[in-house]
C-alpha cells in the first residue's frame, strides 16, 4: 500500500514519541526513514521503526542526551553524541561540518557516541544541496566475516560520498563494504525469499541461500571490501577511541544499553579549488557523459549514482511512500514494541 509522506512522518513521529523519544528528535528520524523509503531503500525505512522504539523503552537509547560539538581547530571538530538518537547527532553534526567547510574549505566532524543513524545517503544529500561534497561513513556491529575467514570481525561499515552538479541534482552513492547491507537481508527475510550465494556464508564459512542461516556477511569484491571494512572502522571507531572491529556492539540482544557507535563526516568545498560554479558544471559534464554511453545487453542506459533513487523519489512524493500492511497496522496500532529484538541473535534469529 501506499500513503502519504505527511501521514508516514506523522505516523512515525508520534510512534517514537510514544515509545519516549523527543518529539522534535523523532521528527528528524522520520525525515531519515522517509528519504530511504521515497528512495525505496526500504531496509533502511520504516522497517526500524519498532526496533529503535523497543531501544528507545528500554532504556537503550538516551532521550535526552547532552549534545555537544567540541571544536578541535578550525576543520577538525567531535560532536558528543551521549549515546542520544543517532539520526538526530548525525544530522547535527553534519551541520556543523557545513558550516565548518563554509569558512575554512574543509570539515573533518568525528561523531561519538550514538546509536544506529539511518541511511548515510541523507546526511551527504545535505552537503550536496549546499554545493559541498560530502563523505560519510559509520561504524555497524560485528557481521562480516574477514576475507578467508568463517567468523565476523568488522560490520557492515558503509560509506557514502555526495557532489554537487548543476540544478540542485547530484552524484551520490551510499554502499556497505559487504555484498549487501544487513537491511536487505531483512527484506529477504520478510518476503520469504532466497538470497543469492554471493551475499552470506554459514556458521562453517560456506556460501548460503538461506537468509535464516547466516553466521556472516562477505565483503564486497573480497579482499577489497574487507580493506574498506577495516579503514571504516579506523576512522569512525578507532580513530574516536571507541570500540572498535569485534567490539562493536550488537544491533540486537541487549537494547537497554547505548551503543557508542561512531560516524565521521568529511565535507570539501570546491570554492577552494576550482570554484563551485565551475565543479557544478563539471560534475553535470560527467552526469551527462555517463548517460550517453552506450548500454549493456540487458540494461536500458547507464545511470550516474543516486539518479535512479533520485526518480522513484519524485515518483513516491506523487504516489505515496510503499509500506507493507504488516508495518502500517504496527504504526496505526498503540503497540509500542512486541519485545522481540531484545530476543534476537546478532543475525536477528
Amino acid at each position: 500500500m501506499r500513503i502519504k509522506v505527511d501521514e508516514y512522518k506523522e505516523l512515525i513521529t508520534n510512534k517514537l514519541n510514544k515509545a519516549g523519544l523527543a518529539h522534535d528528535h523523532a521528527k528528524i528520524v522520520a525525515d531519515v526513514l522517509a528519504y530511504a523509503d521515497l528512495r525505496e531503500v526500504y531496509s533502511h525505512g520504516a522497517i526500524r521503526v519498532e526496533y529503535y522504539a523497543e531501544r528507545i523503552a528500554k532504556g537503550g537509547i538516551n532521550t535526552k542526551p547532552n549534545f555537544n560539538l567540541e571544536e578541535k581547530g578550525p576543520s577538525v571538530a567531535v560532536y558528543h553524541g551521549d549515546n542520544g538518537v543517532g539520526h538526530v547527532a548525525a544530522n547535527n553534526a553534519m551541520d556543523e561540518a557545513i558550516r565548518m567547510a563554509k569558512n575554512t574549505g574543509l570539515a573533518l566532524v568525528g561523531v561519538r557516541k550514538i546509536s544506529h543513524s539511518g541511511t548515510l545517503s541523507y546526511y551527504v544529500q545535505k552537503a550536496a544541496d549546499e554545493n559541498l561534497i560530502g563523505i560519510s561513513m559509520c561504524q555497524a556491529d560485528p557481521m562480516a566475516v574477514p576475507f578467508g575467514g568463517a567468523e565476523p570481525y568488522y560490520g557492515t561499515n558503509p560509506i557514502a560520498f555526495s557532489a554537487p552538479g548543476t540544478d540542485g541534482k547530484a552524484i551520490i552513492f551510499d554502499m556497505a563494504t559487504t555484498e549487501k547491507a544487513w537491511g536487505r537481508i531483512l527484506e529477504a527475510r520478510a518476503n520469504d525469499e532466497k538470497i543469492p550465494d554471493t551475499w552470506a556464508v554459514d556458521k562453517n564459512g560456506e556460501p548460503t541461500t538461506d537468509p535464516f542461516n547466516i553466521s556472516g556477511l562477505l565483503p564486497i569484491a573480497g579482499a577489497k571490501g574487507f580493506g574498506l571494512g577495516m579503514m571504516v572502522d579506523i576512522l569512525a571507531g578507532v580513530l574516536l577511541d571507541l570500540p572498535s572491529g569485534s567490539n562493536v556492539s550488537a544491533l540486537y540482544g541487549n537494547l537497554t544499553e547505548g551503543r557508542n557507535l561512531g560516524q565521521i563526516h568529511l565535507v570539501i568545498n570546491p570554492d577552494y579549488f576550482r570554484g563551485s560554479e565551475s565543479f557544478n558544471e563539471a560534475i553535470e559534464q560527467t552526469m551527462n557523459n555517463l548517460n550517453q554511453i552506450k548500454s549493456a545487453p540487458g540494461f536500458d542506459q547507464v545511470y550516474y549514482p543516486g539518479q535512479r533513487s533520485s526518480k522513484k523519489a519524485e515518483i513516491s512524493k506523487e504516489k505515496g511512500i510503499e509500506i507493507s500492511d504488516d508495518i502500517y497496522k504496527y504504526l496505526i496500532s498503540d503497540i509500542i514494541h512486541t519485545d522481540k529484538y531484545s530476543k534476537q541473535t546478532p543475525f536477528g534469529v
